[in-house]
């Protein structure tokens, strides 16, 4: 059933709010197979109960009851803060009724009686209206965020990349918050959105916030949204991620006044909307992320200690590249694949000698600085002169073969010991016979 009436009815909430237990029966009915939660109210005072308690998508509502017109109700919510779309059903209907429920925000408008192909009609256009909304807010967000947002996989198969896959792995299935540490560049962005997909929450929305680029002025209007003097709701980025992910960068950055709001949000997973005198209940997993000392901010006064407790549940800190030197090959022929594909350019050759530079390079700004460069080579049609070579090998051979690979690794654990040989020896497990016959044959 769920294929005739769309996929959007699977993850709904529902209010029914009619004062005829019969009807609330029979729109619970055929509506409880296929949404994912479904609760009645057979007054305006206990939908109003119903409210506090829960968020809702949808609220299906007659407008003929004791003492209040469904609209009256309406208004009157919208007043307190009601971020829920609305069908209204009536036996009664005239022009003015129509037009004030379209001033009012009403998605619908269904005539009794009425089938229940109607019904289910009328719910999988709202909510499909409402997911478009989202998704176009969402998407809104995304292009507006400074430097655009991280895209790709978790690259690499060195021992700390693959140390934090084992942990992405093991915190997928839960609801834990977890902090991303580590320098710019590492790709925390990525390990994030990597453990969203991963999980549970996968086809729910990941909203990636930059609390440096937060506006002092309207981040509690972005955030929590907010209700004008109309009485109309506007979503804020929290009820936008509803049910997934909502992950905060920079957050060592993030504004005096924005820590204390979060704390509550996270001890209470509710938040109330500016101009709203109503706390609205979320589904939220939290991700944090920055590149500072946050035990250092604490001691200075910049970051409160309550919340860094309150987020430092799981700490995943993300490696530099000069830690995971076997991965910078793979990376670095990935990014030429990539840019010389989407900038329709001639990619340029990685032979043995550029690829033996780039992996003994420090690489200070991480990936992002590899990537960089990669980029930067494809346009101008060369590489930097510290990183251009005159090797023979290229293509896959200067990338998988045997003796090259193991040439880097130990040049790359020689560099880490500052040239010393025998710890260089201890660190690989053989012989200091061993690293200076292989130095002997590089001509070193």
């Amino acid at each position: 059933m769920r294929d005739e009436y769309g996929e959007s009815l699977a993850g709904a909430s529902i209010l029914v709010i009619d004062d005829e237990p019969g009807m609330r029966n029979f729109l619970t009915k055929i509506l409880s197979p296929r949404c994912k939660r479904v609760e009645q109210a057979g007054s305006a005072i206990e939908a109003s109960a119903a409210l506090d308690r829960n968020h809702f998508d949808l609220v299906i509502l007659d407008n003929i009851m004791p003492g209040k017109t469904g609209l009256d109700w309406l208004r009157e919510q919208g007043k307190v803060g009601l971020f829920s779309d609305a069908i209204l059903i009536t036996a009664y209907a005239d022009l003015e009724t129509a037009i004030e429920a379209l001033r009012i925000g009403v998605a619908d408008f269904v005539l009794k009686p009425f089938r229940a192909n109607q019904i289910l009609n009328a719910v999988a256009r709202a909510l499909d209206r409402k997911i478009l909304r989202r998704d176009n807010s969402l998407l809104k967000h995304e292009l507006s965020v400074e430097g655009g947002t991280a895209r790709g996989r978790l690259l690499g198969n060195s021992i700390p990349i693959n140390t934090v896959r084992e942990m992405l792995t093991r915190l997928a299935p839960m609801p834990t918050p977890v902090l991303f540490t580590g320098a710019s560049g590492t790709g925390k962005e990525i390990a994030a959105r990597t453990l969203h997909a991963m999980s549970d929450r996968a086809e729910k929305p990941f909203v990636a916030v930059n609390c440096a680029a937060i506006s002092q002025d309207k981040c509690a209007e972005d955030l929590f949204g907010e209700v004008n003097e109309d009485g109309q709701g506007r979503n804020g980025l929290f009820l936008l991620a509803d049910g997934g992910v909502l992950f905060l960068d920079e957050v060592a950055q993030m504004p005096e006044k924005m820590q204390a709001a979060l704390l509550r949000v996270l001890e209470d997973q509710r938040i109330r909307p500016v101009g709203a005198e109503r706390d609205i209940p979320l589904n939220l997993r939290f991700f944090f992320a920055t590149n500072a000392d946050l035990p250092a901010a604490v001691a200075k006064g910049t970051f409160r200690a309550d919340l860094y407790h309150r987020i430092n549940v799981v700490n995943i800190d993300m490696p530099p590249l000069k830690d995971r030197s076997e991965d910078i090959v793979e990376l670095a022929a990935l990014f030429m694949g990539q840019f010389s594909k989407t900038l329709a350019l001639p990619d340029l050759e990685l032979d043995d000698d550029t690829l033996l530079k780039i992996s003994r390079y420090d690489w200070p700004g991480n990936v992002r600085e590899l990537r960089n460069m990669i980029e930067r080579s494809v346009i101008l049609g060369a590489f930097p002169e510290e990183f251009a070579g005159g090797g023979q090998v290229t293509g896959s051979r200067a990338i998988e073969t045997l003796d090259l690979v193991t040439k880097r690794h130990i040049l790359n654990v020689l560099d880490a010991c500052d040239g010393n040989r025998a710890e260089a020896s201890r660190r690989l497990g053989v012989s200091r016979k061993t690293v200076d016959r292989k130095c002997a044959s590089w001509g070193m």
